[in-house]
């Protein structure tokens, strides 16, 4: 009998929405993280797992894949202790989907570390530092940048702003302006700590209004919100679908200057909902 894909088996990486992050030292979480509706399981030997535990975590990932587990890990960052043991445990099973790499500061940080991963595998580099935002673009155009995401407690540690959306607003919209101008996905937003229900919608709901695409998420409870608020509309798919059908109809002509942004936006719009296996009228 064949088993229906997770979100974590099927969602493009480029695309993912739902980053969730697991605590490497529970393995018992393992299994309900890649069951839930994640569009990317993140196994965590970094931040949530203490310095005498390291070891002990990454075992645990190591174990997850030799059993045939597929999932990507955010290891520590470049200069610490575990970085390079990490990526040397790691690097060679199939099953790892690549790295997020945690306190990015330089270019060569994101290089170094996708020098010892396979080919296939990618980097997610982690923006956590204000020293990380004055160096942004070149870590952004890094031969090995995959993704950035937003650290942003470490970030709030680090430059002392408050957790609030007119305070963050210019980090934000600079890690979606860097990603776009270096040919990125979307950049991935930080968590919303202990958010759920509506706060947990209004938080990823600003993450859409800056232009970011994913959203790390801290509970497999938090990923379905996430994916819903992450995702086009019923009204875009509506609005969209509408204006493809008036230009199909129109023999496929540019009949004014708005024409073509338009025309680029109702195709993403659709293609993003196929690919998030959302219904679009006259598509089977």
């Amino acid at each position: 009998m064949t088993s229906t894909p997770t979100p974590a088996q099927r969602i493009s990486p480029d695309i993912a929405r739902s980053w969730l992050l697991v605590n490497a030292s529970r393995p018992e979480l393992f299994d309900a993280a890649i069951a839930s509706q994640a569009d990317a399981v993140v196994l965590d030997v970094e931040d949530s797992v203490a310095a005498a535990g390291k070891l002990k975590a990454r075992e645990n990932v190591v174990d997850f894949f030799r059993r045939g587990g597929e999932a990507w890990v955010r290891i520590n960052g470049f200069g610490t202790a575990w970085w390079e043991g990490d990526l040397d445990a790691l690097a060679g099973f199939p099953g790892m989907h690549g790295v997020m790499l945690a306190m990015v500061e330089t270019s060569e940080h994101v290089q170094k570390t996708a020098e010892k991963l396979q080919p296939h595998q990618k980097v997610v580099a982690m923006i956590e530092t204000a020293r990380a935002m004055m160096l942004l673009d070149r870590i952004a155009q890094s031969r090995g940048t995959f993704r950035i995401a937003f650290g942003l407690g470490d970030f709030r540690r680090d430059t002392g702003i408050d957790d609030d959306q007119m305070a963050l607003a210019y980090t934000r919209s600079q890690l979606t302006i860097a990603s776009r101008a270096a040919g990125l996905p979307g950049p991935i937003d930080g968590p919303a700590v202990g958010a759920t229900g509506g706060k947990l919608a209004n938080s990823a709901d600003n993450t859409q209004k800056f232009g970011m695409r994913g959203k790390l998420c801290l509970t497999p409870e938090q990923c379905p919100i996430v994916n819903e608020v992450l995702s086009p509309s019923h009204d875009d798919i509506e609005w969209a679908s509408s204006f493809l059908a008036d230009f199909e109809a129109g023999c496929n002509q540019i009949r004014s200057a708005s024409d073509t942004p338009k025309l680029a936006r109702s195709r993403r719009l659709l293609d993003l909902a196929l690919a998030f296996g959302i219904d679009v009228p006259g598509k089977d």
